[in-house]
């Protein structure tokens, strides 16, 4: 078991990465990557044109990060063919809550605003491309 500081000293190393990606980054450079929030998820997840993936995460969260450079990666590949929506779950608890996601990260698939399927946990960038392979 981590000692409570390490665990700290890990949710704020990962924060500070989540933090200096996105400043590297910038959001204009997350074309490919919807920031999902209360006030655009209903419709983000309603696409009739495409399906939608959308990755539940966390700064705290270890895993996470891990996962974060694979789902940019596949939202590039995949542009045109999926739509690829991230939502932090310490900002949008009730759209958490409403899809029971316990265990982040959840990637949840979405077609005409009805969930199509579900993974937990950082799967890698194999598994989650043979994810996103079956509902495009």
């Amino acid at each position: 078991m981590l000692d409570p500081e390490d665990e700290e000293l890990s949710r704020l190393k990962a924060k500070k990465m989540m933090e200096l990606r996105s400043k590297n980054r910038g959001l204009g450079d997350m074309q490919n990557e919807i920031v999902l929030n209360s006030t655009n998820f209903d419709s983000t997840i309603s696409s009739t044109q495409l399906p939608v993936i959308v990755d539940f995460w966390a700064s705290w969260c270890g895993p996470c990060m891990h996962m974060a450079p694979v789902f940019e990666k596949l939202a590039m590949k995949y542009a045109g063919k999926m739509i690829f929506g991230k939502l932090n779950v310490d900002e949008n608890t009730e759209i958490s809550n409403r899809f029971g996601v316990y265990g982040i990260p959840t990637f949840i698939f979405f077609k005409n605003g009805r969930e199509i399927g579900r993974v937990v946990g950082a799967i890698g960038e194999s598994g989650l491309e043979a994810e996103i392979r079956k509902y495009i």
